[in-house]
């Protein structure tokens, strides 16, 4: 995708079973507000998608090549629906160990490309 970047960002939740299958539910097909959907698409992300392992999630974000995180974060402190969404997944979410604990996803360091090995 020309102008385009992958990010790979880490999260976990709370390790609670009930906690962990609430969490998955608010994340199927059709369950997220659709002001939350809208304002993802509309910072410039082209595709996200989000993976568990046990209490471990990795997003996958990839974005056009004008995303600008600062305008997404301040967009969404602006709008009350984002707001109470962020709010409501706080009460799932914790920092990866090891991670800044003022941030809520850490942006994890690319190590390897196939397509750089001879």
């Amino acid at each position: 995708m020309t102008g385009s970047a992958t990010q790979v960002l880490l999260l976990d939740l709370k390790d609670e079973p009930a906690a962990i299958a609430a969490y998955d539910g608010w994340h199927a097909a059709g369950a997220v507000p659709a002001a939350v959907v809208a304002s993802i698409r509309a910072a410039g992300i082209r595709d996200m998608r989000i993976f568990r392992a046990g209490a471990r999630l990795v997003m996958l974000l990839d974005t056009d090549a004008g995303f600008d995180p600062a305008a997404k974060a301040a967009s969404d402190s602006a709008d009350p629906e984002i707001q109470a969404w962020e709010r409501m997944m706080d009460g799932f979410q914790q920092p990866i160990p090891g991670g800044d604990p003022t941030a809520k996803w850490t942006a994890a360091t690319r190590i390897f490309g196939l397509s750089e090995q001879p």
